[in-house]
């Protein structure tokens, strides 16, 4: 049985060439800008991540070093919250009560808070630490924000913030803020881009072996990188006021219980001038009447510790309680209290908040290290940790590229021209809306651009008449 006879390759008239591969036309951009921007912004990022590394770590040492002002002995009964704050006002007769903590756990301090005190700074108060068992005062510490932070905590805070310079000093942390996620997004792409061969970090050296711990964590970190970008400029002074008219003009802002008290329940009723300064504030040796009155009062809506009772500043305002929890699941009730009657004009539960206004205080939270505790402190450092790593990676990597020839051998210019139009456009359009909405991320990139360009044609026309005088 005979067969036919097989075509060979060999025989084959007109082989057919394998397909080039497409470069992706945006590769060599992302490459140049995850560069640069990770060369010029880098130290930026590098001091937000070693402060929020402190911040972190913050919380557990401020336990330790304040024990003597946060904790007692755990008593039998706690005498009337009254009491405690007479007893803080005789210790500390300057400035005026502007709220009280009660003690929220059986050993913990209630804090009394003073506002004007003599040599407290701006924003701050003054927190005298009451024993609520006897009434005896433990001590007093400056305090600052809604977290209660004291004053090792309000130092690092305040490194982390601005560096302790102030409103100018808060660009700093808004710059590494507006940058971080866009630097994280551009490795991304670089990282996914690379053959899956060139991703090995085990038997790998030199260059290579930085390039692959370089991508190999910051893929890892990249989500976190984004939610402390994206949590970190709510509440940065330019892109924050941008969030926050963009989330009050969808209706999302973060709502607040009325205060306000109608000018017959503040003039009238029989207990009108029987409650001293309560309800028009404190003077400077008075303490508030009737706060157990209102903490009842508050109690009685369901509002469990911890809580802060806000202290009228007159008459025609009413004791605002609030819960103050910031730990994982959040207790953010509050109802106001009229402080002659005892009742409840106004109450605002955090069920009913606005979904972003939830996730606002949710991101917040979880980027101060509060809303869920030890853990959420250690993933943090492991964040701010990661990121030094990067970092240094980045940098050891820019030396070994340009050990051959030059330090830091730079990444060619012109990646822009490989970019078609019907990409570009849109590309620039959509980064001119971003750098609007998020001014230090805009301006910075502008300004690299331009100075890219003017540097670019500087070289070119060198170039041209260094060619030019060869050539003659």
């Amino acid at each position: 049985m005979s067969t036919a006879p097989t075509a060979t390759t060999d025989a084959s008239p007109n082989p057919v060439a394998p397909a080039p591969t497409r470069k992706a036309p945006l590769r060599p951009l992302i490459l140049r800008l995850h560069f640069y921007a990770g060369i010029l912004v880098a130290p930026f990022l590098l001091v937000a991540a070693l402060t929020g590394f402190l911040y972190a770590a913050s919380y557990q040492a401020e336990k330790i070093v304040y024990a003597h002002e946060l904790t007692v002995p755990a008593g039998d009964h706690k005498l009337p919250l009254s009491e405690q704050v007479a007893a803080a006002r005789k210790a500390h007769p300057q400035g005026a009560v502007s709220a009280v903590r009660p003690s929220p756990e059986a050993d913990a301090t209630t804090r009394v808070l003073l506002s004007g005190v003599p040599g407290v700074g701006e924003g701050h108060t003054l927190a005298v630490f009451v024993d609520p068992y006897t009434a005896k005062v433990r001590g007093s510490l400056e305090q600052y924000g809604s977290t209660g932070a004291l004053p090792l905590r309000t130092w690092i805070d305040e490194l982390h913030r601005d560096l302790h310079l102030g409103e100018n000093g808060r660009l700093y942390s808004e710059l590494a803020a507006s940058w971080l996620w866009a630097i994280a997004a551009g490795g991304l792409v670089l990282w996914f881009a690379r053959r899956r061969a060139q991703r090995k970090v085990r038997g790998t050296s030199g260059r290579r072996r930085t390039l692959g711990l370089h991508g190999t964590v910051g893929v890892w970190a990249a989500a976190g990188f984004f939610f402390l970008s994206a949590t970190g400029l709510t509440w940065s002074t330019y892109a924050g006021a941008n969030i926050d008219e963009l989330r009050t003009s969808l209706g999302q802002a973060t709502p607040s219980v009325s205060a306000s008290v109608s000018p017959s329940e503040a003039a009238g009723g029989e207990h009108a001038g029987h409650t001293g300064t309560g309800s028009g504030g404190t003077t400077a040796t008075s303490a508030p009447q009737g706060l157990d009155k209102i903490l009842a009062a508050a109690r009685a809506e369901g509002l469990g510790d911890p809580v802060e009772i806000v202290v009228p500043a007159d008459a025609s305002t009413a004791y605002v309680v609030k819960q103050v929890q910031r730990s994982w699941p959040e207790k953010q009730d509050s109802v106001a209290v009229d402080p002659t009657t005892g009742k409840v004009t106004d109450e605002l539960r955090f069920a009913d908040y606005p979904l972003l206004a939830k996730l606002t205080r949710w991101g917040i939270d979880a980027h101060s290290g509060v809303l869920f505790g030890l853990v959420n402190q250690i993933v943090l450092m492991a964040l701010a940790l990661g990121l030094v790593l990067l970092i240094v990676w980045g940098y050891r990597m820019w030396w070994q590229r340009g050990r051959a020839s030059a330090f830091g051998r730079p990444i060619p210019r012109g990646a822009w021209q490989q970019v078609p139009p019907q990409i570009l456009v849109p590309l620039m359009a959509a980064v001119a809306v971003l750098g609007y909405f998020v001014p230090l991320l805009g301006v910075p990139l502008a300004v690299f651009v331009a100075v890219d360009v003017v540097l670019g044609e500087i070289a070119h026309r060198r170039g041209k008449r260094t060619h030019g005088g060869q050539v003659a």
